[in-house]
């Protein structure tokens, strides 16, 4: 019997041992509370000063634009220029047939002499009937029908000169030549078309596009006073963001305002040597006035949009405690956005570790650090 005693008394001591194992707490338990603080990149916000610049969104256009069109009929012999290549002022672009008018001229000018020798002939004449007048041999009567057939000899002498020159100018037409130097682009018209005077037909279009001129509106209550005197400079950014390497001039304000819209259109002019901008091109304007001295800049990373697409950013309070702030932002800067209602200085901002956070959670603010220019080059 004493085996069998051993064996249950050394059961129930390892129940008793269970059964005390698992009523005390294990040393590695967590207690329970919140979860622990998400670490996230941060800036604490600073006033500074940054130059003021409106951006707005323009247009390029041509500076000036030559319809090519007829200016005599006739059929088209041949296309001397290369479609899209630049073209001077007096180039020779499309020859028409040229024998009609070639014939007119030689009939103007056989036309001219023949006036002339009766003009000749009409002074001969008249200089004979003076020196009789003079002797009294002849009528007064009689020398005037001879001055008055002088005066008509040199009128025809004039008549037929206007003809010939008309008929040189239409000779002249058959060869059209560019009216501007600038870009050409597609032909119109191919050899063996008919090309009319009457309908002036449309040959070709040459845009001049150095300078280049970018047309963009503003509301009349915006303009800045250096812009109504075309005093301000313009930059352009293209529609990838990047920046135009030139620098433009404001030209005019326009001298009317859109009573629809309120709005005025201004126009800048910009150096295009290289005809990088072509006529058409959707861009935007940045136009500088002046500095603001203590303008809020926040890194474009802590701008979040919401549904609606209106600005906001996460703010960490004393209590590192994140909430979600809506914000009224200005133009976007190389240093960041401005920021014109919704922060004060001294504030701390996220600017990454978004995906890890909501409004109300806890969090341990780090401090951002903005990439250098070389890893930013290597990233795009």
């Amino acid at each position: 019997m004493q085996p069998c005693s051993f064996s249950s008394f050394v059961h129930s001591l390892v129940l008793l041992a269970l059964l005390v194992a698992c009523e005390q707490p294990t040393a590695d338990a967590a207690p329970a509370g919140e979860p622990p603080a998400t670490e996230v990149a941060t800036v604490v916000v600073a006033t500074e000063a940054v130059p003021r610049v409106r951006e707005l969104p323009g247009r390029v256009a041509s500076s000036r634009v030559a319809e090519v069109r007829a200016r005599v009929s006739g059929i088209v012999l041949e296309r001397v220029f290369e479609e899209g290549s630049y073209v001077k002022k007096g180039d020779v672009l499309f020859r028409l047939e040229p024998t009609v008018y070639r014939a007119e001229r030689d009939a103007q000018t056989a036309a001219l002499v023949r006036a002339e020798a009766t003009r000749d002939q009409a002074l001969r004449h008249a200089n004979r009937t003076q020196t009789l007048l003079e002797r009294q041999t002849v009528s007064t009567a009689q020398h005037d029908v001879a001055d008055a057939a002088l005066k008509q000899a040199e009128a025809d002498v004039a008549s037929a000169r206007a003809r010939l020159a008309r008929a040189r100018v239409d000779l002249d037409h058959a060869t059209v030549r560019a009216p501007i130097s600038g870009r050409i682009g597609r032909a119109l018209v191919t050899e063996g078309a008919l090309v009319n005077e009457i309908a002036a037909t449309h040959l070709a279009t040459i845009h001049q596009i150095d300078p280049i001129y970018v047309d963009f509106v503003q509301p009349v209550d915006d303009l800045d006073p250096s812009e109504r005197d075309g005093a301000a400079k313009v930059e352009l950014v293209r529609a990838d963001g990047s920046v135009y390497g030139e620098v433009g001039q404001l030209l005019f304000t326009d001298v009317s305002v859109d009573p629809g819209t309120a709005q005025v259109t201004t126009r800048a002019s910009f150096p295009n040597p290289d005809g990088a901008l072509l006529p058409g091109t959707y861009v935007r304007v940045r136009l500088a006035r002046g500095r603001d001295v203590e303008a809020i800049v926040v890194p474009p990373q802590a701008i979040q949009r919401s549904s609606a697409g209106e600005a906001q950013a996460f703010v960490v309070d004393d209590a590192g405690k994140i909430a979600l702030r809506p914000l009224r932002t200005g133009p976007l800067t190389a240093r960041g956005w401005i920021v014109e209602e919704g922060l004060s200085a001294g504030e701390t901002v996220v600017v990454e570790g978004f995906q890890k956070i909501r409004p109300g959670a806890s969090v341990t603010p780090m401090p951002w650090a903005p990439p250098s220019p070389a890893s930013a080059t290597a990233q795009r």
